[in-house]
């Protein structure tokens, strides 16, 4: 097993109100990662309508990472909604016609803060208003009925009006070291295969896999240790080392092993 069709609509096809939003998704400047997904029971298929004053001629872009989960009431407000600042009046006197349009303002007079982005692994709770420009690193966590004016870094939770980082998910070596692990731009049979560590409170368990990379410089140093792994597991350390040398069994583990 590999876990659902990241190409569905529905992970779950009992579970109508959840979308991989990449699958529903028609705009071509908003551009969401295999798994991230939209729960909404009032139809999350029109994820688009909560991405708010998004115009194609402005140029900017919600880009969206891998594996994000995001919930009910989301509205990400885009470029579109800023008004010229440096006038007398805000108003926008051009998008009402009647002769007043020859007041538009260039976009060099528009307050515009380019692309917002959410990175990859991020929880964004209820009700949450994430606004222009903003970036929301790896792994982020945001409290629900936030209101997200300025970028929050990776694996930090935070919440409030506006929102402010309420503390780090983890220390500053397990950040780095999972900056740089990125496992959701594993595939999935490997994802699979570490699931357990990726959802476990036991943080030992993905140090683990830190361990195996570190020791694995190469791909065919890895192959050795993962070989001589599962036969000292199937025959057992104690048993082994009673063999003597000599012993076939023996042999095939230690030479496997690169010993």
């Amino acid at each position: 097993m590999t876990g659902p069709d990241p190409n569905s609509i529905y992970p779950n096809e009992n579970v109508r109100q959840v979308v991989y939003i990449k699958n529903v998704i028609t705009r071509p400047n908003i551009e969401v990662g295999d798994y991230t997904y939209y729960d909404d029971v009032n139809g999350a298929e029109r994820f688009e309508e909560h991405v708010t004053h998004h115009y194609e001629f402005l140029g900017d872009r919600l880009i969206i990472g891998k594996f994000c989960a995001i919930g009910k009431g989301i509205e990400f407000v885009m470029n579109g909604a800023n008004h010229r600042m440096n006038s007398v009046t805000t108003y926008p006197f051009n998008i009402m016609g009647g002769g007043w349009e020859r007041f538009a303002p260039s976009l060099e007079e528009l307050p515009l803060k380019g692309d917002t982005v959410v990175g990859n692994d991020v929880w964004i709770g209820q009700n949450v208003t994430v606004m222009p420009g903003v970036h929301i690193g790896d792994g982020a966590i945001i409290a629900a009925n936030s209101v997200v004016t300025r970028d929050i870094p990776a694996y930090c939770v935070a919440g409030g009006t506006p929102c402010r980082v309420i503390r780090r998910r983890f220390g500053e070596a397990l950040t780095e070291y999972l900056l740089t692990l990125r496992w959701w731009d594993w595939d999935a049979k490997k994802i699979f295969r570490n699931m357990d560590a990726l959802c476990s409170g036991d943080l030992e368990k993905i140090k683990h896999i830190s361990d195996w990379r570190q020791s694995c410089r190469v791909g065919d140093s890895c192959r050795r240790l993962l070989t001589a792994s599962a036969i000292f597991a199937a025959i057992g350390t104690k048993e082994l080392s009673r063999l003597p040398q000599g012993n076939s069994r023996r042999d095939a583990a230690f030479q496997k092993a690169g010993g």
